[in-house]
């Protein structure tokens, strides 16, 4: 896109922006419409100061990679980037938190980069690692809307085919080198809209892998199966997996369903099943704004009772 962001779809764009994400896909005036209405600038959804940069608090360092998949998506392309903190010397594992469609997640309106230097440096989280990764570049776009990325295919499928590429491919390329936990409750995986439905399935399949999620509006709706999420959480015996959901009243309602209805049933199954979760439901729209706005307390919420950082929240 124009600003450099990634495919998603992000909050704050432009018209001009919103017309070039509109452009290779077919989409119905309403959703459109309904896509538009979703785009909120809410000002109680600013940024804080653990969002913005501090004097003193080193810069963590990110280098851009790109990657090819050899098994799960094969021939598909993706750029990717990797944070080290920079009090990481590797003598101690680290932990590590992903997120998906990774440069809406270091741009303006969310700096997840800049919340991990400062909470790292305080000693409010634990020394992390982090992989901002990007959907592929080429596939066949989404149902009904069209489009020439591989973003649904990967992000709103609910069978195991992305996780076994994070945990078997990518992950591996990524981090592999650096020492890295192995334990589940140190990983955590992070998505926005199909990246939130990708990050639930991901950690549905291996929670002996990412013991944590975070989802913001996340697309629990009938796309390629992410509906059925809520009602395998409460078919299914608990599993090990601590869950934070953000969405809004003012969430995408579209063809494949309510967004902010979708969230909320997958609350409701969370609870159903006694599952560690937190719920923020906010006036929002189908945005990052507000879960950047609360991004450090839901990581510290995350973490909060970590060896490391026991009592900080």
């Amino acid at each position: 896109m124009t600003d450099d962001r990634s495919n998603a779809g992000n909050a704050g764009m432009s018209p001009e922006a919103w017309e070039e994400w509109f452009a290779d896909k077919h989409i119905t005036t309403e959703d459109r419409a309904a896509y538009a209405d979703a785009d909120d600038t809410w000002p109680e959804y600013s940024l804080g100061s653990n969002s913005r940069p501090r004097e003193g608090v080193p810069a963590g360092s990110i280098t851009v990679r790109q990657h090819t998949s050899s098994v799960a998506y094969p021939g598909i392309e993706r750029d990717y980037r990797v944070y080290v903190p920079a009090q990481y010397d590797g003598s101690e594992p680290a932990s590590l938190i992903v997120f998906l469609d990774g440069l809406e997640y270091l741009a303006g309106d969310f700096r997840a980069n800049v919340v991990l230097d400062n909470l790292i440096a305080e000693g409010q989280i634990p020394l992390t690692l982090a992989v901002f990764i990007e959907a592929g570049k080429t596939g066949p776009g989404y149902p009904i809307f069209g489009g020439a990325d591989n973003r649904s295919i990967e992000f709103d499928s609910i069978d195991d085919t992305w996780t076994r590429f994070l945990i078997e491919e990518l992950l591996p390329d990524a981090v592999g080198e650096l020492n890295v936990s192995t334990k589940p409750r140190d990983h955590v995986i992070v998505g926005f809209s199909s990246g939130g439905n990708a990050s639930f399935t991901a950690a549905w399949h291996r929670p002996d892998f990412f013991g944590n999620v975070i989802t913001h509006c996340g697309s629990f709706v009938d796309i390629r199966g992410g509906h059925n999420h809520a009602p395998q959480v409460r078919r299914n015996p608990r599993k090990p997996i601590r869950m934070w959901l953000q969405s809004g009243r003012r969430d995408a309602r579209v063809v494949f369903g309510d967004l902010a209805i979708a969230n909320q049933d997958m609350a409701a199954a969370l609870e159903y099943r006694y599952y560690d979760h937190q719920f923020v439901f906010g006036e929002g729209g189908h945005t990052l704004r507000h879960g950047g706005s609360v991004f450090p307390r839901t990581i510290r919420w995350i973490w909060r009772d970590h060896q490391s950082t026991t009592g900080t929240y």
